[in-house]
């Protein structure tokens, strides 16, 4: 080195101790939402990963990069089960299971969508993600299930129709939503 010059810091890798506190917050923060929605308190979330607030804010310096984490990995699973299901099961049987497990991401989150939606910068990249790890595995799905179910709906057309049914409804439990989902689902089946 000569001069002023500091050197370009090589990319780490996150300690594995690291990588353990960000998995146990992300996991205790997907049940803290779940069950207290995105704005409980952070003690709620580190006292269940095991942690301190500080780990939190280490990892997560703004509550948004925690939910469009907890999202984004929520994504990632729902994702990952398609091919498993595919494997593991008949094509129209496959197709359903995934779609429950997608109707379930989208019901679990308390708080999410006006998150979401707020403006913050943290979230405008998870549309385009969503439908980045979706859209996929839906077309996968469907194309295994061709010729047991109609073929005038995309992968993309049946996950945003699956969204708004997902909405939550004023004096309606989630179980509404996904027994309007299962009608939607038994609509794809060729008659």
């Amino acid at each position: 080195m000569t001069g002023n010059t500091t050197p370009e810091p090589s990319p780490r890798r996150r300690r594995a101790d690291a990588q353990r506190n960000v998995d146990a917050l992300l996991e205790a923060a997907k049940k803290v939402f779940d069950t207290s929605g995105v704005d409980a308190p952070a003690k709620e979330i580190t006292d269940l990963a095991g942690v301190g607030v500080g780990t939190l804010y280490r990892h997560f310096p703004q509550r948004s990069d925690l939910v469009a984490a907890v999202v984004q990995s929520g994504i990632d699973a729902c994702a990952e089960a398609g091919p498993v299901f595919a494997a593991q099961h008949e094509p129209l049987d496959a197709l359903g299971r995934w779609i429950h497990r997608y109707t379930e991401l989208l019901g679990t989150k308390r708080g999410l969508a006006s998150a979401l939606h707020s403006g913050d910068p943290a979230f405008d990249a998870l549309p385009g993600y969503f439908m980045q790890r979706l859209e996929p595995t839906l077309t996968a799905l469907l194309e295994a299930a061709d010729g047991e179910i109609r073929s005038d709906v995309s992968a993309k057309q049946l996950l945003n129709a699956i969204a708004l049914l997902c909405q939550p409804i004023r004096g309606e439990e989630f179980g509404h939503n996904q027994h309007l989902v299962a009608v939607l689902v038994d609509g794809l089946r060729k008659r």
